[in-house]
């Protein structure tokens, strides 16, 4: 059941189309097997400086390569950079690359780097990433280059030569290194790019390869593309597979047929079917480090600012409930604006570890919920109100939205929730364009650092779907990236759960469960490394047997 076929070859025609130099690449030459992978969203976007979502970040990862990668137990080693010094003060980083080649046969240098981090921060291009550069990355002029201030050039990142990338921050930033194998920090050739236009990153053709795969069919919006080995990738001689099959499967019982009839090698399962597999040997559940929670529009709906109505709102869901019967995946209720199980503190502890932090103003509390509610309306002048709440087409949140809806509308008289499922690229559009009143998201760890989450409510930050605001914030999270507290890392720590309780006492989220993957993975697959940040899966040292 579970014997593949050969399903991958590029004829010399076609590796010519990619940019190959000539190269043929086959899975009969590799004599390797083709990986089938199930994954529930379609790629929104293959531009590393304008992708946003897990399932593109893995795609372009798959096929690109930047300055640093994961190890297995997820931290920082080399990948185009052979080596790098630190100056002794923590402000300069330079980067020694390594001899690496795009699949088009021009060489991977520094100015690719430089030309990839500058589009970045270009204001013309919008990247929603753009803080990473400057509130997290801390690179010189970044700021000022995002805010139009000054120009892409002045960005603090050199070329000193084609192997040599020299990069300037303003004050030390202790997960610099981790930030390299995020996808907007990876290199894009220049003149390849502008070949290309408004096209770039949307088609086999439109896309470059440095990395352990190559693009070889793809298509905005497609339920099934594929990639092959790239022989000329640096670390070939590490990957087994002969390439990679996606297909994009939104309804989870039919993922896990095609899973037992052998057309899938990996596949997610959730709610009753986890019950049915859990005895296989080859079922698993993986922490996949992402934040589940809706976000209230504050800014744009006056009855979701008021903070009673929105403390009604957090305190009258049942979590527990929504993890144990409706995910059932071994995801985690979750009662903190920072999960569990990914960043661990000064003395090794996990950050989110006592859940019960913020149990005064989150917990499942159906009277006390009854109460806020009560004074909400009241404050309000009405007797009733009704919120429409955006949800992705997918399975498990369609599940959970439907759950949510229950929960409020029993616990809350006078409350009608309308959902509204949406393909997940639409439901973020409409979130980020403040197009919204509820919304049912999740985000997922960039960088093992609380600031990958906290930093989302940054007065105008890009992910700060409801607008909200407050100076006090803004200054705590200031002092942690750019003050004092910077370096010093048990005040820092300390710093960020302050600022992390006034996001949970002004119930600007309602954090509902950190995310597991349940999963099948076939026995004669080994060697997939799963991570709960930046890059939930990578196939690089990934072996699969032909039963």
């Amino acid at each position: 059941m579970r014997k593949r076929k050969a399903l991958l070859s590029i004829t010399l025609a076609a590796a010519m189309a990619l940019g190959t130099c000539g190269m043929t690449v086959s899975a009969e030459e590799t004599g390797s097997a083709v990986l089938n992978v199930m994954i529930e969203t379609p790629v929104e976007s293959l531009d590393p400086q304008q992708a946003t979502d897990g399932t593109s970040f893995e795609v372009i990862a798959d096929y690109t390569d930047g300055l640093m990668q994961m190890d297995e137990d997820g931290a920082a080693v080399e990948a185009l950079a052979e080596s790098y010094e630190v100056s002794d003060d923590g402000l300069t980083y330079t980067f020694h690359l390594r001899e690496a080649y795009w699949s088009n046969g021009t060489q991977v240098t520094a100015a690719d780097f430089v030309y990839a981090w500058q589009r970045a921060v270009d204001p013309d291009i919008a990247s929603e990433y753009a803080y990473m550069l400057s509130d997290i990355g801390q690179i010189v002029n970044a700021e000022a280059i995002i805010a139009g201030e000054m120009d892409k050039s002045e960005l603090g990142v050199t070329a000193v030569d084609d192997l040599t990338l020299e990069v300037q921050l303003n004050v030390p930033v202790s997960y610099f290194l981790s930030l390299m194998y995020f996808p907007t920090f990876y290199p894009v050739n220049q003149e390849f790019c502008e070949s290309c236009g408004d096209t770039f990153g949307t088609s086999p053709e439109t896309v470059l390869s440095n990395g352990a795969f190559i693009l070889t069919d793809y298509e905005p919006a497609a339920t099934a593309f594929e990639l092959v080995k790239n022989e000329d990738y640096w670390d070939a001689d590490r990957v087994s597979l002969a390439g990679l099959s996606y297909q994009v499967i939104q309804d989870s019982q039919q993922a896990l047929m095609s899973y037992q009839v052998g057309d899938l090698d990996i596949t997610l399962v959730n709610g009753d079917q986890v019950e049915q597999v859990e005895d296989d040997p080859e079922f698993d559940s993986i922490g996949a480090g992402y934040l589940w929670y809706v976000s209230p529009n504050i800014d744009a709906v006056p009855e979701l600012a008021n903070l009673n109505i929105r403390m009604a709102l957090t305190m009258a869901i049942d979590r527990e409930s929504i993890a144990a019967d409706v995910l059932k995946d071994g995801s985690k209720a979750t009662y903190t604006a920072v999960p569990m199980d990914f960043a661990a503190g000064p003395d090794g502890s996990d950050y989110a570890e006592d859940q019960t932090r913020y149990s005064d103003v989150c917990t499942y509390d159906a009277d006390l919920a009854a109460e806020y509610w009560a004074a909400g309306l009241e404050e309000l002048g009405i007797s009733e109100l009704t919120l429409d709440m955006v949800v992705d087409a997918d399975d498990a949140p369609q599940k959970v939205a439907a759950v949510l809806k229950e929960q409020w509308e029993t616990a809350l008289p006078g409350l009608t929730i309308n959902l509204t499922v949406e393909p997940k690229k639409q439901r973020v559009q409409d979130m980020q364009d403040g197009n919204f009143e509820l919304g049912l998201t999740r985000w997922g760890p960039d960088y093992a650092d609380p600031m990958t989450y906290l930093g989302m409510w940054v007065t105008g930050n890009s992910n700060n779907y409801g607008l909200w605001s407050n100076e006090e914030y803004d200054a705590i999270i200031e002092e942690c990236t750019t003050g004092d507290l910077c370096t010093d890392a048990e005040a820092r720590w300390e710093a960020l759960y302050d600022a992390e309780a006034i996001v949970m006492e002004e119930a600007v989220i309602f954090p509902l469960y950190t995310q597991c993957n349940a999963q099948m993975v076939s026995s004669s697959v080994t060697g997939i490394e799963f991570h709960a940040v930046a890059l939930n899966r990578v196939y690089k040292n990934t072996v699969k047997t032909e039963e």
